[in-house]
């Protein structure tokens, strides 16, 4: 059995707890870095299969992403641009096609102006919700009882209205069912990106991607950590804490440290035995949170032949399995990608097939947008998240109905010297690798 002592001990090597680790790094402190899987990374992640790059995790940096922007030029990153020139497609429940360029398809009229109605009235209420603090809203109990489908259905009597705009935060965002959240989560994570018509602009959300692949983020620093303060292959399975410090136990290894920083996603945290347990209020709010579900598809072709027929490969289809897509293509490859979608009951019941069904299924669901080249890539790859031991799906966790306001501030609080970090606990960055970082540098600030 090997004992080591330190000051922090960081439980996940991600973003959030690599972020924390480097702070802390640069504050002085000693630190060891405790990571179950054989790699570092969390939810941002890259492959390498047949040649191909393949950014399974993570991608997309948005302008607002104060912290994440700072830090890709702190390690000497760069990023380009996501190709979007030419039109976008729109494919409606009857499997009709719109191409157009305008912020919105051409809809009927009514409907346009009930999504109109509906994104503003949105908009102005995400505006009023402080994403640090929603069960501050003079209406926060009212909006966390409520789903958010329930919400939509009482403004409007649209359905291609309320389909237009609940997949911006179900499919696209927390990828669940809009009947599974409430309204105030819905809010919080529009609020968290600027507002919710800031959260559907696809231009703003998914503006620039990192050269190379965003894995780096985690690969540099790790490097400023440095390996030997890094174990891999490490599962903490319990931690005892006390006004001293703590002691944190894995498989042939124990870690002394005056303080802990467990940077897991709350579905996780209940994996380790902590003595004295966690506060009652604390282990039943962590309970609250559940995963998403999405499967990420990237299909590699010869060439971009939507570009060709005057297509930005960007598409939106609520009734598809896919849907969405877009132009995924790096600037070093020679041919075209696409990146597409499947989430929350498009992903379950693609994992009730099998592999090659599936994959049939998925592409079939592209050539709807593309046409007949869609169903033949060069290569073909499909993230699975929900079925990786330590992460049980994608993107992030949101809290069940009424949870929010039920436990308030104690989804970041500290439990004596163990504080925690993660994506899914962030304000500002909620879910997002910006997330991540925020609560890193937080959790490094507290330590001091």
């Amino acid at each position: 059995m090997e004992h080591i002592e330190t000051d922090v001990v960081v439980i996940g090597a991600g973003v959030a707890g690599l972020t924390a680790a480097h702070r802390l790094r640069q504050r002085g402190r000693e630190v060891l870095v405790l990571e179950a899987r054989d790699r570092v990374g969390g939810r941002v992640k890259s492959d390498l299969s047949n040649g191909f790059l393949i950014e399974v995790g993570g991608q997309w940096v948005a302008p607002d992403q104060e912290r994440l922007l700072y830090l890709i030029d702190e390690l000497g990153l760069e990023t380009f641009k996501r190709y979007r020139a030419g039109e976008d497609i729109y494919l409606d429940r009857e499997g009709r096609i719109s191409r157009h360029t305008t912020e919105l398809p051409p809809l009927d009229q009514r409907t346009l102006a009930e999504i109109e109605k509906l994104v503003d009235e949105l908009d102005a209420l995400s505006k009023q919700v402080d994403p640090l603090e929603p069960w501050s809203h003079p209406q926060a109990a009212e909006f966390d009882a409520l789903s958010f489908d329930a919400w939509l259905r009482g403004r409007s009597d649209d359905d291609r209205a309320i389909d237009f705009v609940a997949p911006f935060v179900s499919g696209g965002m927390l990828t669940k069912p809009a009947e599974t959240f409430s309204l105030l989560a819905a809010l919080v994570m529009a609020a968290s990106a600027g507002g919710f018509r800031d959260l559907a602009d696809l231009d703003l959300v998914l503006d620039e991607r990192v050269a190379g692949g965003m894995h780096q983020v985690p690969a540099r620093l790790a490097e400023e950590v440095g390996a030997e303060r890094i174990h891999l292959n490490t599962d903490v399975r319990a931690i005892s804490h006390s006004a001293d410090g703590v002691l944190v136990s894995a498989e042939g290894l124990t870690v002394r440290a005056r303080s802990a920083v467990v940077a897991l996603g709350p579905h996780l945290v209940s994996r380790i035995d902590f003595q004295p347990a966690l506060p009652a209020r604390k282990q039943q709010m962590l309970q609250q949170f559940s995963m998403g579900n999405v499967i990420k598809v990237q299909a590699y072709y010869d060439t971009p032949f939507w570009r060709e027929q005057g297509l930005s490969g960007t598409t939106y289809g609520p009734y598809e399995i896919v849907h969405e897509t877009y132009d995924n293509t790096a600037p070093d490859y020679p041919g075209g990608t696409l990146v597409g979608f499947v989430s929350d009951r498009r992903a379950d019941e693609m994992y009730e097939m099998g592999e090659a069904e599936r994959r049939e299924a998925i592409l079939g669901s592209i050539a709807k947008y593309f046409g007949l080249q869609a169903l033949e890539p060069a290569f073909y790859y499909e993230s699975d998240w929900i079925n990786e031991e330590y992460t049980r799906g994608a993107y992030g966790t949101s809290p069940a109905i009424g949870s929010i306001t039920r436990y308030e501030g104690l989804v970041r609080s500290s439990v004596g010297p163990i504080h925690f970090a993660c994506s899914d606990i962030a304000g500002l960055g909620y879910t997002h690798i910006d997330g991540a970082i925020r609560m890193g540098e937080r959790a490094a600030e507290l330590i001091g």
